[in-house]
């Protein structure tokens, strides 16, 4: 079992913590994405399109560090999960944990939605793991996962169900592509997934209904989110004149987050800091409702 505050944690940190740095670089990178005249979507839409992609992205990487906590809790012990090929090549596995001298591997996604080639590929990948894992570990290499999380979608399933046996045959070691509750009751943790769907539950009633791509809605924390985000970054994004136009008006537009950061690039005295202070300044001072912004305050002490 896992507490519902740790569950919460795990993925508001993982899927939230980090969605407004990676956003300013993001259109700082390819500004073109959002205000290009060739596209069917203002740039609000366009940087709420992305915030929602990437938070679909994280919610995997959510569960991959929720999963394992549960297996913790049940007894098991990580392993590294980064491992070398005997060919050399750096491998990545989902999940690696041993418990009384046996050894669990899952590659764990959040649905089967892949298309004919990408299924191919995730076989032909999950055997090179597999291969890995036993020349290290030998014949505790007890049990291998292919797991789906969302178990409303099996597109794939008749087709990785006899890829999977054939590698079992082979290998030794029982294989099985799994979907929601069916690993867990494999493994016998038949308990781990409803509290799984009771956590997540709650999660989701916590969570607004779409990203807020304002923010100067909470500046302090947005300030304290982006402001060690390299210089190039805040560079990029005032010597565009189009993303100063188009695009900060939508994520600043109060100025709040701004003008907290306007001492703390001033303090390090640096050149480009000092310039990117200046180009804030500028920005406020470019609209009636945010002149009004005290910009000569100290640095808050969150940046001291």
């Amino acid at each position: 079992m896992l507490e519902y505050e740790v569950f919460k944690d795990i993925f508001d940190e993982k899927i939230f913590a980090k969605s407004k740095p990676d956003l300013l670089k993001k259109v700082a990178d390819y500004p073109d994405r959002y205000v290009g005249l060739f596209r069917p979507t203002k740039p609000e839409a366009k940087l709420l399109q992305n915030l929602l992609q990437s938070n679909e992205i994280r919610f995997g990487d959510a569960f991959e560090v929720a999963i394992k906590h549960y297996f913790i809790n049940e007894g098991w012990q990580p392993l590294p999960q980064k491992i070398t090929s005997k060919e050399g090549d750096a491998l990545d596995i989902d999940q690696l944990l041993i418990k009384d001298d046996k050894v669990l591997f899952i590659e764990q996604k959040v649905r089967d939605d892949h298309d004919s080639t990408k299924k191919r590929g995730q076989i032909s990948n999950f055997e090179k793991k597999l291969e890995a894992l036993v020349d290290i570990y030998g014949d505790k290499v007890t049990w291998g996962f292919f797991y789906f999380i969302d178990p409303s979608l099996v597109k794939n399933r008749n087709f990785y169900r006899p890829e999977l046996q054939k590698l079992q045959e082979s290998w030794g070691v029982h294989l099985s592509v799994s979907y929601g509750q069916d690993m867990f009751n494999q493994l016998g943790l038949s308990h781990v997934w409803p509290d799984i769907m009771n956590n997540l539950r709650k999660w989701r009633q916590d969570i607004p209904d779409l990203p807020n791509v304002n923010f100067d809605s909470n500046p302090e924390e947005s300030a304290e989110e982006i402001k060690d985000l390299p210089l190039r970054i805040f560079r990029k994004l005032f010597d565009d004149e189009r993303i100063v136009s188009q695009i900060l008006p939508v994520l600043f537009p109060t100025g709040a987050t701004l003008a907290i950061l306007d001492p703390y690039f001033r303090v390090q005295n640096i050149i480009v800091a000092n310039k990117i202070a200046d180009s804030i300044r500028l920005y406020l001072q470019s609209s009636p409702a945010r002149q009004n912004l005290v910009l000569n305050h100290p640095a808050p002490r969150l940046f001291n």
